[in-house]
């Protein structure tokens, strides 16, 4: 496996920032706010010659509240799980009495371990931590993690640290290896119990709190040999009340968690019923074409009067989105939690779905043959062939002529007919359509011969 290095310190000393130095992306969120990481984040750097997995960690703080021992739970064990800790502390702080604590701590677990004394720019480095080496450890580097000032000799003093080359890596595995699940929804429907649950672990955080998750989370696993990577997102409220900047900030990680994932779970609250946020979460999934399944959570306790009137208003609402198979779960008991992988793997490889383009054009033609394009100003517009243009969502693009005038309801007609022959479930479907170019455009879209007709009709004597 490869080695795991772990970035902890007290809020604000910029983790998140050296993260996504290290990893090179943006999938750390960093803003000027004290406690803003609260989940455990992974993510991949290069370390010398040696690939490592990165944890970006909730502060650390000396305080006794039951959610601040909770983040310091998740941090915690991610120092359990690593090989080396690099321990931030902020050069303009000075070394404080909790960063003291943290060192102590850390130097009795036998953890092996680099001081980074960030924030150094513009001030002398070997000055500015100069006073932490009375901590007594052996690797101290001033770095500016926000310029990437220092990071090469920080990666050294990581080297330096790494367990030896005898742990074998597992040179296929990658952090985007797998099929990426997004989870998605509004506040507190149950994203994170969710994921834990199918984890099997206590791997997020959560709490009856709504906005308890910040950031989007990826955690890479594997169930029934097949690679995953789960993403957890923060939960997205009506645009009107999102009021902090921290907030705005973690719906715009949402959309990316979309973006980046092949299968996104929609997760809704059955007890709350289907609001018009969740309509437009399943717009945004729609619209970035990635494939769907959407879980009905808290499921068990509604009576049967209760379970008929959602399903009817799942089935009034969630129609734009018929292609997606529902599965009503209880992500706290586990109940019906065991079929979303398995219809995560329907949609992921109806996504990825690759149709040769004889087999593609031979479906067209059939369509074609049962239900014909209509005729515009006397003129039938013809479908001719198609190939695919892509997958993820799979798009069909299909060639003819007076595709542009190609009513709305026949295309409705063409993607469902192509669903059904394909045996597509859980995923968009797009069409594209090209319309070949006429050779005759410059005479007015009409050939010599047609336009020799038509003058020896408008010569004929009337009579």
């Amino acid at each position: 496996m490869r080695p795991t290095i772990a970035l902890v310190g007290r809020p604000n000393v910029g983790k998140s920032t050296l993260f996504n130095q290290l990893t090179r992306s943006r999938d750390a969120l960093v803003a000027d706010v004290p406690g803003l990481t609260r989940d455990r984040n992974y993510g991949l750097a290069k370390v010398g010659s040696r690939s490592c997995w990165v944890v970006d960690t909730g502060g650390l703080e000396c305080a006794s509240e039951t959610f601040l021992e909770a983040i310091a739970h998740q941090t915690w064990l991610a120092i359990d799980a690593a090989d080396v800790v690099v321990l931030l502390m902020d050069a303009r702080d000075g070394l404080t009495g909790t960063d003291e604590k943290i060192a102590r701590r850390l130097q009795r677990s036998g953890k092996r371990l680099v001081l980074a004394v960030n924030k150094v720019d513009g001030l002398d480095p070997a000055q500015a931590s100069a006073e932490f080496h009375r901590l007594g450890l052996s690797e101290v580097v001033p770095i500016a993690a926000a310029h990437g000032r220092g990071l090469v000799a920080l990666n050294s003093a990581i080297t330096r640290m790494l367990p030896a080359e005898g742990d074998k890596l597992d040179k296929d595995f990658d952090a985007c290896a797998g099929i990426r699940v997004a989870l998605i929804g509004r506040p507190n429907v149950g994203k994170s119990t969710l994921i834990n649950r199918l984890l099997g672990e206590q791997r997020v955080l959560t709490s009856p709190m709504p906005g308890t998750t910040r950031d989007s989370i990826a955690v890479p696993f594997e169930r029934d040999r097949e690679r995953y990577v789960l993403i957890d997102t923060a939960g997205v409220r009506r645009r009107s009340r999102i009021g902090e900047a921290v907030e705005r900030f973690s719906v715009m990680k949402s959309l990316q968690g979309i973006d980046a994932a092949h299968v996104v779970i929609a997760v809704l609250d059955a007890r709350q019923g289907i609001a018009e946020q969740d309509a437009s979460l399943l717009g945004l999934v729609l619209e970035a074409g990635r494939a769907l399944v959407v879980a009905i959570n808290k499921w068990d306790g509604l009576s049967a009067d209760e379970k008929d009137r959602t399903r009817r208003e799942l089935d009034r609402r969630l129609s734009f989105v018929a292609f997606a198979e529902r599965h009503m779960i209880s992500a706290l008991h586990g109940t019906g939690v065991g079929k979303l992988m398995a219809a995560v793997q329907r949609a992921y490889r109806s996504a990825m779905v690759d149709v040769p383009t004889p087999e593609l054009t031979r479906l067209l033609e059939s369509a074609v043959h049962n239900y014909q394009p209509p005729q515009i100003a006397g003129r039938r517009i013809r479908l001719r062939y198609a190939h695919q243009g892509g997958s993820n969502p799979p798009t069909f693009v299909i060639h003819g002529n007076q595709t542009a005038k190609l009513p709305d309801t026949y295309k409705r007609y063409l993607i469902n007919y192509f669903r059904e022959a394909l045996g597509l479930i859980g995923t968009p479907l797009r069409l594209a359509f090209r319309t070949g170019e006429n050779p005759y455009a410059a005479r007015g879209g009409q050939s010599r011969r047609h336009q020799r007709r038509r003058a020896r009709k408008r010569s004929r004597p009337a009579t």
